[in-house]
């Protein structure tokens, strides 16, 4: 396994794949770069694509809690970046892992080509914050084996989950055994909960790409919509089906968005 030191002296877990300009992929609340796994091998075929585990999660934790801000986090990547001898890369973001590209974008914009934010948000609204209370609660009264249970009806759709439910069953086992401390995740909750960026979010020259589904249950597409309002010059895509994890649930439509983006960028600079 390969890792990178983190400015604070945390390991980051990270592995590479493919060649070309270099693509960060960054997860969300659970922080595991497996997260990534329907967008790798086609992403691989352009670029050379970095996954990451966040810190203090999945093969980036040592099972104490963590004290991360979205500075940090974004501190992060420049660190994988920094380990790598990268200046700069594009990177994408799901949900919290895209608030961290924002951040970056804030504070340190010469590391980056793009940002993709997927199902992301600028402040967090009194409907996002009942939804993170339920999960919070979950994993406090009835545990790690209770919260994964949940999580498919937060990030997919219903027909999905249906349609899916050996696949779900089998993948649990696994995700248990990598959950992170309920310590470490309480943390991270209030710590999303609290980004609000404000107007600062109007100074990002970094080309940004926002992207949502229509159906997302946890992050109501009115608020990934939102954020790219507040964004200069941001490029704003639906979709109509796929719900919170949409990458996961209709790769090749997500795949094909990012890609075409990303020659985009890439032509233009």
């Amino acid at each position: 396994m390969t890792f990178a030191t983190s400015f604070d002296g945390a390991s980051i877990y990270f592995e590479t794949h493919g060649k070309g300009v270099p693509i960060v992929l960054s997860a969300g609340m659970g922080g595991g770069g497996g997260f990534w796994a329907p967008q790798i091998e086609q992403l691989a075929k352009r670029h050379q694509v970095i996954v990451y585990d966040h810190v203090g999660t999945a093969r980036s934790r040592d099972d104490k809690p963590i004290d991360r801000t979205i500075a940090g986090m974004a501190g992060d990547i420049a660190s994988v970046l920094d380990h790598l001898g990268l200046d700069s890369a594009h990177v994408v973001g799901h949900a919290i892992g895209g608030i961290v590209g924002l951040e970056l974008a804030m504070t340190q914009p010469r590391r980056l080509r793009s940002v993709t934010v997927v199902n992301g948000w600028g402040r967090a609204d009194a409907f996002l914050r009942r939804c993170f209370e339920v999960r919070r609660e979950i994993l406090r009264v009835s545990g790690p084996k209770a919260y994964v249970r949940a999580q498919p009806l937060f990030l997919f759709p219903p027909q999905w989950i249906a349609e899916n439910e050996a696949r779900l069953d089998a993948d649990e086992p696994h995700i248990i055994s990598h959950f992170p401390p309920a310590e470490t995740m309480n943390a991270r909750i209030e710590m999303f909960l609290a980004f609000d960026p404000g107007e600062r979010l109007q100074t990002i020259k970094t080309p940004v790409l926002v992207t949502t589904a229509a159906d997302d249950a946890l992050v109501p597409a009115y608020l990934t919509r939102e954020l790219a309002a507040a964004i200069p010059g941001a490029t704003l895509k639906e979709v109509s089906y796929g719900a919170h994890a949409f990458t996961a649930v209709t790769p090749e439509v997500f795949n094909t968005m990012l890609l075409e983006f990303l020659a985009g960028v890439d032509g233009a600079s």
